[in-house]
């Protein structure tokens, strides 16, 4: 169960641009692309960069999010803070290097959610606790949630070898 407060409402169609903007494409290392999350939406990209948003916070989009460019440091600035993407729809190649980068996100195509309702996640739905509606979740294949519940592909490598003794 994993309950928190949605932080921001996007709509459909948020680029990889919109979340990790080009001109920073020089920075990679996940522990420095945090700081240019969401970079252009400067009260937001503050509120992150000064702490004010709490781990397991969610960001509610609408259909296609992440869509644009293949760039991976759009799944890892936003796993920098440890908050989960409850979207629609997510654009493809985002939503593998999300599972890459072991960035917690759900697909619940029904979603409704404002800005500081509270949400909570349990019996593979979404319940907001504000209105109390709840909306069904499209859960992920079980070897891609493995992925993610690891914190990413390298540690769900790392813990494959260690299991197999290799």
């Amino acid at each position: 169960m994993e309950k928190g407060k949605v932080v921001y409402k996007l709509e459909d169609d948020i680029s990889t641009d919109i979340i990790y903007p080009g001109r920073f494409m020089a920075t990679v290392l996940p522990t420095e692309t945090p700081q240019f999350a969401f970079f252009d939406d400067s009260e937001f990209n503050q509120k992150l960069t000064q702490g004010q948003i709490p781990p397991g916070s969610f960001i509610v989009a609408g259909d296609n999010f992440g869509c644009g460019s293949s760039r991976e440091q759009a799944a890892s600035c936003i796993k920098g803070y440890e908050i989960t993407v409850i979207a629609r729809h997510f654009a493809r190649i985002f939503l593998q290097n999300s599972i890459n980068v072991g960035l917690r996100m759900i697909i619940c195509p029904d979603i409704e959610a404002d800005e500081g309702d509270e949400l909570e996640i349990r019996d593979n739905k979404v319940w907001n606790l504000t209105s109390g509606e709840s909306f069904a979740i499209n859960p992920l294949p079980e070897a891609r949630q493995a992925i993610i519940d690891a914190g990413g592909l390298i540690p769900f490598a790392r813990q494959l070898l260690i299991e197999r003794g290799i």
